[in-house]
C-alpha cells in the first residue's frame, strides 16, 4: 500500500520519458502522488517531510483526498456523514493536515459537500465495481 506514492510519481516520469520532455502540469502531478500521504507532523511518508518541505501541491491533495476517502462508499465500506468526516478532519489540524490548508478546506466545505453529492457513485455503479472486484479475485 505505501508503494502507491512512488508508484504514482514513477508513472507520471515515465510518460514524460516517452514524449521525450518535461511538461509543467506533470511536475505537480508528480508532487501530488509522491507527496500527498505526508503529514504536516512528518509521521506521514515515503520521506516523513515535515510542515513547509512538504510541496503545496500535496499539503492540498492530503485534504481532499482523506475527505474523499471518508466520505465515499466503497465495496468494502459505507460512506461516513459530512459532519463526521469533518469532525475527524479537525482533529488532524496541525498533525496530519497543515493547518491552512485545513482552515481553507473548512471556509468552502458546503461547496466541497454539494460536488461530492453530485458526483457519488450510484447503486448501479457500486454493482458494477464489486462485479469488477469479483471477476479481478477469480482464480484464472
Amino acid at each position: 500500500m505505501k508503494t502507491h506514492t512512488t508508484l504514482g510519481r514513477d508513472a507520471i516520469q515515465a510518460a514524460e520519458n516517452s514524449l521525450g520532455l518535461q511538461v509543467d502540469f506533470l511536475s505537480v502531478a508528480k508532487e501530488i502522488a509522491y507527496g500527498h500521504q505526508e503529514k504536516w507532523n512528518g509521521s506521514g511518508y515515503p520521506e516523513g517531510l515535515t510542515g513547509n518541505t512538504i510541496p503545496i501541491s500535496a499539503r492540498l491533495m492530503a485534504v481532499a483526498d482523506v475527505y474523499d476517502a471518508l466520505i465515499s462508499r466503497r465495496v468494502y465500506k459505507d460512506s461516513m456523514p459530512h459532519e463526521k468526516a469533518i469532525a475527524i478532519m479537525k482533529e488532524g489540524r496541525g498533525t496530519h493536515f497543515d493547518p491552512d490548508m485545513l482552515d481553507a478546506f473548512l471556509t468552502i466545505q458546503d461547496e466541497v459537500q454539494a460536488i461530492a453529492k453530485r458526483y457519488a457513485d450510484t447503486d448501479a455503479d457500486m454493482d458494477l465495481k464489486r462485479k469488477q472486484l469479483e471477476l479481478l479475485s477469480t482464480p484464472r
